[in-house]
């Protein structure tokens, strides 16, 4: 099973800020798992690093 990522730990990983995280869940870009106990967005580890994967074939962040 994946671990869950928050927004930060996204951001972190992708070298982003957390409002274009925010950004890419508000347009399905990236699509979370679930909410938190405060209601933030939590992402799969997994298809985090497939985002990454695809944004960098198609040219990057």
């Amino acid at each position: 099973m994946s671990q869950m990522m928050s927004v930060a730990d996204v951001a972190a990983f992708l070298n982003v800020s957390e409002v274009r995280v925010e950004r890419l869940a508000r347009e399905k870009l990236l699509v979370p798992v679930e909410e938190d106990s405060e209601g933030h967005p939590v992402f799969s580890e997994d298809d985090v690093k497939r985002y990454k994967t695809l944004a960098d074939r198609l040219g990057g962040l």
